[in-house]
């Protein structure tokens, strides 16, 4: 197999002992600013940092900010400025006394600092690096809890920075087939099941929809499935069902994007490799849960073979789709993964990820990601996982009056109802490739899949949203 990876390597490491500490080792405090503002001089924002010398031993205080706006993802953001402090700054050995915080919010700093501390400079030329630091949680009463917590942080985190990692590759590194080749590797690595359905074996099953997206380009379009198989009492019950979005490059086909948009559109197959590291997470993590993942893989290009606007495609479904525009193709990849799903492994429920319309960032801008549901109870677990991992969800309307504007012409469908309600009629679509008695949940991340400056705990580019979400969703199932 000719494609090869590796694991980011983080300049921060994150492990756990007994206190007390060494005398080398500076010390950690959290405190909020006016507490902070007292030992240091006055405060700034959340994760502000300074450097004390506190009976002949270095001490950084970082800022929580003020005391009556702390919540949990306060300390996910110190966390993170504190990494980017650390970056700058010659530091080799840290501790917390984790007596300071408690456990969520522990897990939250720790998230942060890991999160924060990520970079993707792989076709940099190097730079001057101030060296590795380790950064050591001590405790002397919870240390079975404390190492649960750093041991969940250490392999969740990671496969968020895997999933980043892959998102900043360009199109030159990964297309269709050298994703397929990722995916495989990294399932002979965890033990899953991995099968490539390629462009033939798609035809032939009568998926027309996502096959006639990749025509375009010289690298087909393909279908990768996972298995997990689950642990203990999840062995044998229902899947949860993963489908994604790996437009590996997205030019909008012959309804070209212009000069601006088309920049970035490396990002659009982050919905695909968030199954990819969801499945990393949660066999790392030992979840019971059995999963399915469904990547849907294709370069949206311009060529001769390439699917035009009138085009009438026929989806494996059965359903037919008048193209309006060639720049909506997520929808139709995706269309074919959601019913190759449900066709083959009767999910218990299913939950798609797609950077899938541009209007969902005019809706919610980059904080919140569209949540559209045909289910309450999953709508309610969903949204409650994103409130405690901040990565958070707004539901949207799916009323039926909506389908007026995608009823084909020609054809049963639209792909397109033309510049109102767009991320409503992109879920609206979706929806009818779900199937009588299918608990389903579309996850529009174009706002937040990538984000145009640093924020405290993610750099400029991919940010993993939905990673840290579906994780917490699916240990809520146990």
């Amino acid at each position: 197999m000719a494609a090869t990876y590796t694991t980011p390597k983080l300049p921060l490491t994150l492990n756990t002992a007994d206190l007390p500490a060494p005398a080398d080792e500076a010390a950690i405090r959290l405190l909020p600013t006016p507490e902070v503002a007292t030992l240091t001089g006055p405060q700034g924002q959340t994760g502000e940092v300074n450097l004390v010398i506190e009976n002949d031993k270095p001490v950084l205080f970082v800022s929580l900010g003020k005391a009556d706006k702390i919540i949990t993802d306060t300390y996910r953001q110190a966390g993170g400025k504190l990494a980017d402090w650390l970056l700058k700054h010659p530091v080799s050995q840290l501790g917390i006394d984790a007596d300071q915080v408690e456990g969520a919010e522990l897990a939250a700093f720790s998230e942060g600092l890991l999160l924060g501390a990520f970079r993707f400079e792989r076709y940099k030329k190097p730079e001057k690096s101030v060296g590795p630091c380790t950064i050591t949680v001590r405790s002397t009463g919870k240390k079975t809890e404390i190492s649960k917590v750093v041991a969940h942080t250490n392999s969740l985190v990671s496969a968020v920075n895997l999933q980043r990692d892959w998102a900043h590759e360009p199109a030159s590194e990964i297309n269709p087939q050298t994703l397929s080749e990722r995916a495989q590797e990294l399932a002979a690595t965890l033990g899953v099941k991995c099968i490539v359905l390629d462009e033939q074996q798609l035809i032939e099953m009568g998926a027309g929809a996502i096959t006639a997206v990749g025509k375009g380009s010289k690298t087909p379009a393909c279908m990768i499935v996972l298995e997990y198989a689950g642990k203990g009492k999840g062995v044998g019950q229902q899947p949860v069902a993963l489908v994604g979005k790996a437009i590996t490059f997205d030019t909008g086909g012959y309804s070209l994007k212009d000069v601006v948009n088309i920049q970035t559109m490396k990002y659009d197959k982050c919905g695909g490799l968030n199954v990819l590291a969801i499945f990393k997470a949660a066999v790392e993590l030992g979840l019971e849960t059995p999963l399915v993942g469904v990547i849907c893989a294709a370069e949206n290009m311009i060529s001769g073979k390439a699917y035009r606007p009138d085009d009438i495609l026929t989806s494996l479904s059965g359903k037919t789709i008048e193209i309006v525009t060639t720049d909506a193709e997520g929808r139709l990849i995706l269309a074919d993964g959601l019913t190759y799903a449900q066709k083959n492994f009767n999910p218990r429920a299913v939950i798609d990820m797609a950077t899938l319309t541009g209007g969902v960032v005019t809706a919610l801008g980059r904080v919140r990601a569209g949540l559209f549901s045909n289910d309450d109870t999953l709508t309610g677990q969903l949204f409650q996982a994103g409130e405690v991992t901040h990565e958070r969800l707004w539901r949207m309307p799916l009323d039926e009056d909506y389908l007026a504007q995608i009823k084909g012409d020609d054809a049963d469908l639209r792909n397109s109802g033309g510049k109102e309600a767009t991320p409503v009629i992109g879920g609206m679509f979706l929806k009818q490739f779900i199937e009588e008695g299918t608990r389903w949940a579309h996850l529009d991340i174009a706002g937040v899949a990538d984000v145009p400056r640093d924020l405290p705990y993610s750099q400029k580019g991919a940010t993993g949203f939905g990673v840290r979400l579906v994780i917490k969703y699916l240990e809520g199932l146990e």
